[in-house]
Parts: C-alpha cells; sequence; structure tokens
C-alpha cells in the first residue's frame, strides 16, 4: 500500500514539474503542437514590402493578405537576397547563395550545387510529406531539379520564370503546361490560380502523415501578364500601364490566399498549420513612374530589386500558428533582424525535428522572436548581388547589424532615425564601420572556399535524355535568357556549359534552334503574337540559315555539313569519364557561328 502511495506521487509530481517547465519556457508551444504541425510556405516574386496594403500602400488592393497580417506575429527586419534565386537557395539551405553555385539567375550560376541540404530533404527524413508548387529557378537538370531535392510531389515551371528559356513553349501565364515531376502536363486557367488550386488539392489528400508545401509563386514577375478582371480593378490608379499589371498580379494572389485561408479553415487544418508569408526580394514594379512623376509605393524605402539598400532586400513577413502560440493575439510584431537563411534552422525547431547541419550554416534558429519578451542576441548578417559568372569581393554588398546598415563598405545608415537611407553616418561612427567592414572580411573569406560552379552530369542516359538550354550558358555574353530573344535570334553568346561524363561511351548531340516541342524548323520563321491590354505579345520567330553544325568537348571538335530544313542536327562523340566544358554551334551562309540554344544529350 505504501509503496502504491508513493508510485502515485512520483507520477504527480512528474506532471507538475513538466507543467511548470512550460509554463516557464513562457507557454511557447501547447502540448498539441507537437503533433506535427504541417508548413505552408509562401513566397512571392519581385513583390516588395511596400506592395502591401497592412504597409501603408492606399493603392493596392491586398484585403485578404492584410486580414492574414492582423492576426499574424510579423517580422518588420526580415530580409532576404535582392533577386529570385539567391532567395530560393538561401532559404532552402539556410547558406547565402555565394556559397552554393546561386549567385545569378542565369548563365550557370543559377543551379544550387548538389552537395546542399535542403529543407525539403530535412523535413522528409523526418517523416513529412513534401510538395512544391511554381517556381524553382535552381536547376532545370538532374539531379538539381525539384524531385530530386527532397520534393516528393512537385509541379514547376522552367527556368526563372513562365516564357524563359527553358520552359515549355510559348507559355504566357495563361493555359500553359508545367512539370510535374519532370513531366510536362497541360493546365487550364492563370498560372498563380493553377499553383493555389493544386495545393489545395495536395492538402486534400494528406490524411495522417504532416506535410511541408512549398508554394512558391512566379507572380508578380514579368511579364506582367494578368487576367483582365484583376487589371481592371486598377483602371482608375494612378499609375502607369505596367504598374496597373503588377498590382493586379498581386491583388490575384491576394484572392488566391483568401481562398486558401477559407479552406484551410473550414477543414480544420489551419489550427496546427505554420503558415508563412514572404517574398523573395525588392519590389520590380511597386514604384515608377507617369508622365515624368513618380508612382506608385514603396514604403519610403531606398531601392528596388536588385539593390543593397533595403529597398531591395527587406520584405515582408508573416508568420500563423495558432497551436504553437505564434499569432497577433501573443505578439504582434518582432523588429530583431531575421533572414531567409534562417528559415531551414528555425522551422526545424518549430517543428521539433532531429537537424544537425552538413555545411556551414549562415542562419541559426530565431524560434523564440515569434514570442513575448524573447529577443535575439546582437548579430550581423550579409546581403549582396553578384549577376556574374564568378562572384566578386564587396560588389554590391550590405553588411546588417540591428538597425544598421554597412553599405558597399562605406556607407552607414540608420534605419531606426532614417528609413529611406538618407543620410550617411560613417564619418560620426567610424568604429562601427570598422567592425561591421571586419565581419564582412571573415565572412567573404568563410564564402569563398565553397565557391564552385555545379556540373550537369550526363547521367542514365539510355532511360532518359539530358536537355540543356542556353540559359544555362557559362558566357560573358548576353544570353537570351527569354523566349521573346530566342525568337528574335539576334544574341550570339560564345560559351561552354559544364558537363560531367559519368559513364564511358558514345553520346548523340542533337542541337536545335527552336526547343523539341516547337516542332519547328531550324530555318523556320514564325509569325508574332501580338500583345493585348493585359497580356504581352512575342516577336517574330526568326529562322536561320546554316551550312554546318559542330560540338566541341574539352579539346574534341567535330563537325559535320548540312542545312537548315530540319528540327535538329545530329552529332556523335565517343566519351570518356569526366568533368568537359561543351559547346554546340551552327555556322551560317556568311561563316558566322551562332550557337545551338537547345541541346539534347542521349547515350548510345
Amino acid at each position: 500500500m505504501i509503496k502504491t502511495i508513493k508510485t502515485f506521487f512520483f507520477v504527480l509530481c512528474t506532471i507538475v514539474i513538466i507543467t511548470a517547465s512550460c509554463k516557464e519556457s513562457g507557454s511557447e508551444i501547447s502540448s498539441d503542437a507537437f503533433h506535427k504541425p504541417n508548413v505552408i510556405f509562401i513566397m512571392t516574386d519581385d513583390q516588395g514590402y511596400g506592395d502591401v496594403g497592412f504597409h501603408g500602400n492606399t493603392i493596392i488592393k491586398t484585403p485578404h493578405i492584410d486580414a492574414l497580417a492582423a492576426r499574424s506575429t510579423e517580422l518588420t527586419n526580415f530580409h532576404v537576397g535582392t533577386t529570385c534565386t539567391p532567395s530560393r537557395a538561401g532559404l532552402l539551405t539556410g547558406r547565402n547563395s555565394n556559397r552554393n553555385n546561386t549567385w545569378h539567375t542565369i548563365g550557370g550560376c543559377s543551379i544550387l550545387n548538389k552537395e546542399e541540404k535542403t529543407i525539403s530533404e530535412v523535413f522528409q527524413d523526418n517523416g513529412y510529406n513534401t510538395a512544391m508548387f511554381g517556381k524553382w529557378h535552381l536547376g532545370d537538370n538532374y539531379p538539381y531539379r525539384p524531385q530530386d531535392r527532397g520534393f516528393k510531389d512537385a509541379l514547376y515551371h522552367g527556368g526563372g520564370g513562365i516564357g524563359q528559356t527553358p520552359d515549355y513553349w510559348n507559355n504566357d501565364y495563361f493555359d500553359d503546361t508545367y512539370f510535374r515531376n519532370g513531366v510536362p502536363e497541360k493546365f487550364e486557367g492563370y498560372c498563380t490560380d493553377v499553383w493555389f488550386k493544386e495545393t489545395v488539392k495536395y492538402i486534400e489528400d494528406q490524411k495522417d502523415t504532416p506535410f511541408f508545401a512549398y508554394l512558391a509563386l512566379n507572380a508578380p514577375h514579368g511579364p506582367f501578364n494578368v487576367p483582365q478582371e484583376y487589371l481592371e480593378m486598377y483602371a482608375d490608379a494612378d499609375l502607369n500601364e505596367k504598374q496597373k499589371r503588377f498590382y493586379g498580379m498581386i491583388s490575384n494572389i491576394d484572392n488566391n490566399i483568401g481562398k486558401l485561408m477559407e479552406y484551410l479553415e473550414s477543414s480544420g487544418k489551419l489550427e496546427n498549420t505554420i503558415l508563412i508569408f514572404t517574398t523573395d526580394n525588392g519590389t520590380a514594379a511597386g514604384i515608377g513612374k507617369k508622365n515624368g512623376t513618380v508612382t506608385g509605393y514603396n514604403a519610403n524605402l531606398k531601392g528596388t530589386k536588385s539593390s543593397p539598400y533595403d529597398g531591395g532586400h527587406r520584405v515582408p513577413f508573416l508568420i500563423h500558428w495558432p497551436k504553437g502560440n505564434i499569432t497577433a493575439d501573443k505578439l504582434k510584431q518582432s523588429n530583431d533582424l531575421v533572414s531567409h537563411v534562417d528559415m531551414l534552422p528555425t522551422l526545424a525547431k518549430l517543428c521539433g525535428m532531429d537537424f544537425t547541419p552538413k555545411n556551414e550554416l549562415d542562419g541559426t534558429d530565431v524560434s523564440k522572436v515569434f514570442y513575448p519578451n524573447k529577443k535575439l542576441e546582437d548579430r550581423m548578417l550579409v546581403v549582396d548581388t553578384q549577376r556574374l559568372q564568378w562572384p566578386v569581393k564587396d560588389r554590391n554588398s550590405c553588411v546588417m547589424q540591428g538597425q544598421w546598415r554597412l553599405v558597399n563598405g562605406n556607407e552607414l545608415y540608420n534605419m531606426d532615425t532614417d528609413f529611406g537611407q538618407a543620410e550617411d553616418l560613417s564619418s560620426k561612427f567610424p568604429e562601427r564601420v570598422k567592425n561591421m567592414q571586419a565581419f564582412y572580411e571573415d565572412w567573404w573569406t568563410s564564402t569563398e572556399k565553397d565557391m564552385h560552379y555545379a556540373s550537369i552530369p550526363l547521367h542514365n542516359l539510355s532511360k532518359e535524355p539530358v536537355l540543356v538550354t542556353i540559359h544555362d550558358l557559362h558566357s560573358e555574353d548576353a544570353i537570351p535568357w527569354n523566349q521573346n530573344l530566342i525568337r528574335k535570334g539576334e544574341l550570339k553568346p560564345e560559351g561552354y556549359y559544364l558537363v560531367h561524363v559519368e559513364e564511358e561511351g558514345l553520346y548523340q548531340f542533337n542541337l536545335s534552334r527552336y526547343p523539341t516541342e516547337s516542332n519547328l524548323k531550324i530555318n523556320d520563321n514564325t509569325n508574332p503574337i501580338p500583345s493585348t491590354s493585359n497580356k504581352d505579345g512575342l516577336s517574330a520567330g526568326v529562322g536561320i540559315e546554316i551550312v554546318s553544325a559542330s560540338i566541341q568537348i574539352g579539346d574534341n571538335k567535330k563537325n559535320i555539313d548540312t542545312d537548315g530544313n530540319r528540327t535538329y542536327v545530329q552529332l556523335q562523340q565517343y566519351l570518356k569519364k569526366g568533368s568537359y566544358n561543351l559547346s554546340a554551334s551552327f555556322t551560317t551562309e556568311d561563316n558566322v557561328q551562332f550557337p545551338a540554344y537547345y541541346l539534347s544529350i542521349v547515350k548510345k
């Protein structure tokens, strides 16, 4: 009897201790929360800090995002990369883009190195179902596609945007063909509507297993193609025509977020879902000019997309998770310095996942900032804009520390007192400049050792051809990165693809002027597609008259005489294992070298 009573009191005391320690931690996460939460991470494209109503924009119509903000915790000092690929890579790996070959958006420098461990792989390793919808922009070839990087289900367009060179031919945001785990699939409707509908379908299919859904929108990135009804919402707004389309695209996103929230609430999934809304860089078109007068709104920030000033990389960030006590009722805002590279370790902590970094991280777990009376320790972070074939030290850099910004190593600003970064304080605070620049020097040294190009493997080619586009050509020249430039045929860059032969043997190379799905011959001209009030058209496709074609792999070059009255020219080359620089081109009647914009490679 005495032993039974002792056991009872021991169990009772244990329960009291556990309950007390939960309360002592600030009740940050309820006991129910570790029925693993679902995660929906929404990232829009080229939407800046001022491109939402809740940041004071009185022109834009974002009632559903504003309503989400009213019930969420907001990070008001949240930063990403200054362009598309760097932000996505930093989010997925916790590492700055200069470390992993994602410092550009084209030119072979937007391919996430295979040595990187992604957030989707971490979730998958911890028992989550994983899916992504929309814009990937981290590599179009194996092993760099989303389905190769931890996403069990992936629906996406090619390249960095719909209508770019690797994308399906003549996609224009409406009734397009996208890739489901690499297989082309035709859809009806506007792109953003498709991504959200497919996301909801995916969530409906998730039953007992928690999921991580990455909803990476391509809107409102250009071309600014938008459903007519959303353009008409801004018919009378004091904006230029490009801005009206841009704002319309954002209002379409907003409407879809409203539908998603309605579904999550009606299905009962909202309570234990970590829902995050953010964007990938500063505004692309939120600020502009009309008849010589500045129009639009940028929340008084200096700079836009690609700028090292805050207008290039400070973006909206909302997080909502009722069961985890992350709502506006607990904490409305935090002004601590947080970055996209913090998301991997932070979500790992919030979801109770086992996570040991494979590589050195630039980010850290910041989960405590989502709760009252919790502050981060003083820290510094770096963001920069490279957009070159190889990163250059000190180029377009910004070192951040709390509200301080050191721009380009010699301009110092205090965002608390100077949100528009108009007053350079470097002469008044030389010691702060020195300390922040010293941090940059150490950061650069650490980052530089990781820098290397990603190679495209020639793999398993008896089953699946490798499709390479000029979008990924390593070149110092201008590259035809979208299909309008492909159609014009004016750009003739010189350069190479970095490939790795994994199996010795005979390889077949099919060199094309147009992509396979177009069924166009090398010398075909095509009619232009006219613009409308809500959609950009496309230029005429200009064919070329050729007399020969060639490939060069390392020091080996092979030529063949031919003409342009065919969809592709075929050459073969025996290759040994190893890494090579590969180039492919046509020669015209005027002895002009014209690169093969599209290249299919298969092992015989």
